[in-house]
């Protein structure tokens, strides 16, 4: 309950700072406008992808659902988790068009409300479809190749100016809100969400959980490097490619971070082999 209101209101927090203060709204679209300093080679590679994305997300939820509904007869578990990932698309699309334009705060930008992202909801919910249905042993790594997947998907429509880095943050955060109490409901049905530990399997290695931590911790670097050569000082320079990469480390910090909070939430909540009575 308080992560699902926890993803709540850093949703509500992003609007607010990224949409309604001029601060917010200058870092967001100087991070897209500075995009097309690297729209080339980079830029066809993600429009190819962006142009797959759908089916790819949709091929990929569907496959393991399926086979694990089929295989494992996890019928209501399945119905649970399609539903959130539903529940979270079509969220998205009445937010944008629920929520207002942007206001005029003196940053030359569209007034459209872009936010969330439709892709990365789109990638964002099939990846964690699929982290509902693996089987806890297998959650680590699903968690890990799934934010990874979507932080992919939100970092390609950054590049291809199609949407601001507060509208990705904004859209993992909104998937979030449903997938959480989602997997507070498949968590609590039946033996096989049972695992014997971190270390145990190839799946649940704390690897998993290590690899987006240190990307995490390398993209803040990278985010405060850039903003540092901006900030006012005698050493300030002319941004042409700092809110780019800042906006690019705001996108990852804040998938990983989901990834590994999600990821621990869900290892703990599993019951453990060797404790009967949790």
């Amino acid at each position: 309950m308080l992560a699902t209101l926890a993803c709540i209101a850093g949703l509500i927090a992003t609007y607010h700072y990224f949409v309604q203060t001029t601060t917010g709204q200058f870092i967001d679209e100087s991070a897209l406008v500075e995009a097309v300093a690297i729209h080339g080679p980079a830029g066809k590679a993600s429009t190819k992808f962006l142009d797959l994305l759908p089916t790819i997300s949709l091929v990929m939820a569907a496959v393991v659902v399926l086979f694990v509904t089929v295989i494992r007869k996890h019928w209501t578990e399945a119905g649970i988790a399609v539903a959130a990932c539903v529940g979270a698309n079509i969220a998205t699309q009445v937010l944008k068009d629920v929520l207002p334009s942007r206001p005029d705060k003196g940053v030359v930008t569209l007034d459209l409300n872009s936010l969330p992202s439709g892709h990365t909801t789109l990638a964002a919910s099939a990846a964690a479809a699929v982290f509902l249905m693996a089987s806890p042993r297998w959650r680590p790594m699903a968690g890990f190749v799934g934010g990874s997947f979507a932080i992919a998907s939100g970092v390609s429509t950054l590049i291809n100016q199609w949407h601001r880095p507060a509208d990705v943050v904004a859209a993992f955060l909104l998937v979030g809100a449903f997938i959480i109490p989602a997997g507070w409901l498949i968590i609590r049905r039946g033996a096989w969400n049972a695992w014997d530990g971190f270390g145990a399997h190839l799946g649940s290695a704390r690897i998993w959980l290590s690899l987006p931590v240190v990307i995490g911790l390398a993209s803040a670097a990278v985010a405060v490097y850039s903003l540092a050569r901006i900030a006012p000082g005698p050493w300030q320079e002319t941004s042409t490619t700092n809110y780019f990469w800042a906006g690019i480390s705001l996108i990852v910090i804040a998938g990983y971070l989901a990834t590994v909070a999600t990821t621990a939430l869900f290892a703990y909540a599993a019951r453990r082999r060797d404790s009967p009575g949790r």
